[in-house]
């Protein structure tokens, strides 16, 4: 089968604004793969995974609202948890995906969580890239800053080097990284390029204070596989918090990404080998 890639689609959420996502089709007889991005990401980052597995099962990837090509809100309150989660169900309902395994990264992987609570029946598996129940103060710091920050880039070289300087380690080749870049800048009106998300989402965060107790979260996730990737030099997802969620679940599938922070691409050949691996043993 030649995979031809992903068709753009949208959905209105509940409050009017647009929201975005590449429906890569599969037969219908297994449980489809939904991904939910980073904070800074979008759903292209799930292109390389929709071409492995789209043969074998429907890949949904969306764009949070005020990332990609979603629509950007007008009050900055709209950014939060809660609204991501009924933007995913929303998603969720008028794609007819009604039950799906979550890849979740970091941010995505914090709203599978809580899905666990809210819609378990919604969750066929999860695999958490990058986070977990506690997330390291010092490092969500340094994701505000990146998040709030707009470089205006002069062009994709530029991008690719100011994401080598300021993102954590990542092991990817330089047409890696120029993929990377190109997902997560574009040029604008002015011909410079800019971040693809709304970047007041970074006085959303620091509005929205500290982090809530996500452990009961992880633990609502009792009743589906579960996968972890973690980067070997994350400073968000700590090696102790790791060691927390094996114990807790000693059937969790665990992958360490060497040489790499937060977060795995989840295209490294030991994450590939790994999640496919989980995925694939899921009807």
């Amino acid at each position: 089968m030649t995979y031809r890639g992903g068709s753009r689609v949208f959905v209105t959420a509940r409050d009017g604004l647009k929201l975005a996502a590449l429906d890569h089709a599969g037969p219908e007889g297994r449980t489809p793969i939904l991904c939910l991005p980073g904070l800074t990401r979008a759903a292209e980052d799930f292109d390389g995974l929709a071409a492995r597995h789209s043969g074998k099962r429907r890949v949904l990837a969306l764009d949070h609202v005020g990332h990609g090509e979603s629509g950007r809100a007008v009050e900055m309150n709209r950014y939060g948890i809660e609204h991501s989660l009924r933007d995913v169900l929303d998603c969720m309902a008028a794609l007819h995906c009604h039950r799906a395994v979550v890849v979740g990264t970091s941010y995505g992987g914090i709203l599978a969580m809580i899905l666990g609570i809210l819609r378990p029946t919604a969750l066929a598996g999860v695999v958490l890239n990058d986070v977990g129940p506690k997330l390291e103060p010092v490092a969500l710091g340094h994701v505000q800053d990146f998040v709030g920050h707009d470089p205006a880039l002069p062009g994709l070289e530029a991008a690719v080097a100011h994401l080598k300087a300021k993102l954590p380690p990542l092991v990817m080749d330089e047409a890696g990284w120029q993929r990377f870049a190109a997902r997560t800048f574009r040029a604008g009106p002015d011909g410079a390029w800019h971040p693809r998300w709304d970047t007041r989402i970074a006085q959303a965060m620091r509005a929205a204070g500290e982090m809530p107790d996500l452990w009961p979260a992880f633990g609502a996730l009792a009743h589906v596989p579960v996968m972890l990737v973690r980067g070997a030099l994350s400073e968000l997802l700590s090696e102790d918090t790791a060691l927390r969620m094996g114990e807790a679940r000693p059937a969790m599938r665990f992958v360490e990404v060497a040489g790499t922070g937060h977060c795995p691409t989840l295209e490294e050949p030991e994450a590939v080998a790994s999640l496919d691996a989980f995925l694939d043993r899921i009807p």
